[in-house]
């Protein structure tokens, strides 16, 4: 008698932790691969990917709007046009309304992560890519003609910056503010 309530509770416990398991929504999608992971870790201590849990319920439903379930903090983009594995990520750090932000850029080059640093700022921005093209902006350059896919930093309604690679450099132009 005693190994069946023993079994029931056991049974019963993994039904409930499985349960909660599958109602928590994945953040897989906001995870660095493991070998960037450590090199963040140690140029960046103490941050950490902005993911959905950062973004309030307005800016989490903004967000998905136009980009589904992807990582608000992380998306792979061929910034430099070499095929070498490139992730633009926002890092954040401290709590509102403290809270500060870095966009930087990851790319393996052999076994190591070369990291830029593009922007910093405060709050909680997103980031994702857009394809190559004619990119019209507020500030100079006023009009960006990219080559590779660009990479967008923005604070939900309120302002955003893209960045391309011209081949030598990083240019930036404001597209909202």
């Amino acid at each position: 008698m005693r190994l069946k309530s023993v079994l029931i509770r056991s049974v019963s416990l993994c039904l409930c932790a499985s349960q909660v398991v599958v109602a928590t929504p994945p953040q897989a999608g906001c995870s660095l691969p493991p070998s960037l992971r450590d090199e963040i870790s140690k140029k960046y201590p103490g941050t950490r990917v902005v993911s959905f849990a950062d973004l309030g319920e307005y800016r989490r439903d903004l967000f998905k709007k136009d980009h589904g379930s992807r990582c608000p903090g992380l998306v792979k983009v061929d910034f430099y046009g070499d095929g070498k594995p490139t992730w633009a990520l926002v890092l954040i750090s401290g709590e509102n309304p403290k809270r500060k932000a870095e966009l930087v850029v990851a790319r393996q080059i052999g076994d190591t992560w070369e990291t830029r640093s593009l922007e910093t700022t405060d709050g909680t921005p997103v980031v994702w890519r857009e394809g190559p093209g004619k990119y019209d902006g507020m500030s100079e350059p006023n009009t960006i003609r990219a080559k590779n896919p660009v990479i967008v930093f923005c604070g939900l309604e309120s302002w955003a910056i893209l960045y391309a690679w011209t081949g030598k450099e990083v240019v930036k132009t404001w597209i909202s503010d």
